[in-house]
């Protein structure tokens, strides 16, 4: 992909959508910048023109299926194809679980937030954009996590992890039914991110002890742009991924230069679902087959 490259990235007023765009708005082209707050969205683009991209801040609810639809309708009419949408835009509870505290005993409406905004946005992002990848033969990346597999008291609870788990299963069904329109689908699990979220001495107390060491909000935007790069991309089609993993397939490094480490050793594989499925039939006739 060239310098003209077209780029919506979902829920980067912050955090690690801020993040993303500002690493793929420095490899140059349009990067359009959605999320409700203007001000956050603003200071986003503005940076990514700093970088060498044109940045377009687009506020858009995600909740809001006309709102994301409008998204959409603004890329084909001022460019006619997306190369690579990272559908990133989330929600979260207000605070983590108290220790000991059952979903049953949470607020149901903050609860059902990273199901709402999350993976169900997530589902209808790919429905609008996916006639642009088409006509692009683009790249559609979810961002997700290891609580897709496992459960981390305290930090997050059932409908955290269901959304992630959710959103890794997007990626592989959706990545069957685009591929043979020359769209590559995947979901990548990142890191504990560095975001403005976390101060220098809060990173000191926790990496390490509560938490792995931090990696920045830029790193999986690094690794978009590589994999956006990579003629061969659709090998990687329907899976889910650690992002430091492929981050040091392709010699990605983060913005203090340094190689992120998955944490597989600790919180296991990604995602992983059948290559194939076959018809009953094919699975009558391999059952009879001798040894």
């Amino acid at each position: 992909m060239n310098e003209a490259r077209v780029v919506v990235v979902t829920g980067a007023s912050r955090g690690a959508g801020r993040g993303i765009a500002l690493a793929l708005g420095a490899a140059g082209g349009t990067v359009y910048v959605t999320g409700r707050t203007e001000a956050g969205l603003t200071t986003t683009a503005d940076e990514i023109g700093g970088r060498g991209g044109t940045g377009v801040p687009i506020v858009c609810d995600h909740a809001d299926d006309e709102q994301v639809a409008a998204v959409f309708e603004r890329v084909r009419r001022e460019h006619g194809r997306l190369d690579v949408l990272v559908s990133n835009a989330t929600a979260l509870p207000a605070s983590p679980p108290r220790p000991g505290q059952g979903f049953w005993e949470r607020p149901l409406a903050e609860e059902l937030k990273p199901l709402e905004v999350g993976l169900r946005s997530h589902y209808v992002a790919a429905h609008y954009a996916a006639p642009l990848l088409i006509a692009a033969g683009g790249l559609l990346v979810f961002t997700s996590a290891p609580g897709a597999r496992v459960h981390l008291p305290g930090l997050h609870g059932p409908s955290y992890g269901a959304g992630k788990a959710g959103t890794d299963k997007l990626a592989c069904d959706m990545g069957r039914e685009l591929h043979p329109h020359g769209v590559t689908t995947l979901s990548i699990w990142m890191g504990v991110l560095r975001t403005e979220r976390i101060t220098p001495e809060l990173e000191r107390r926790l990496a390490g002890s509560v938490l792995p060491p931090f990696e920045s909000s830029e790193f999986t935007g690094r690794v978009v742009d590589a994999l956006a790069n990579d003629p061969h991309r659709a090998e990687h089609n329907g899976r889910t991924v650690w992002g430091a993993e492929l981050g040091a397939r392709y010699g990605v490094t983060d913005t203090d230069g340094s190689h992120p480490n998955s944490h597989r050793a600790w919180l296991g594989p990604p995602s992983e679902f059948p290559e194939h499925t076959p018809t009953y039939a094919e699975f009558r006739a391999g059952e009879s087959s001798p040894d």
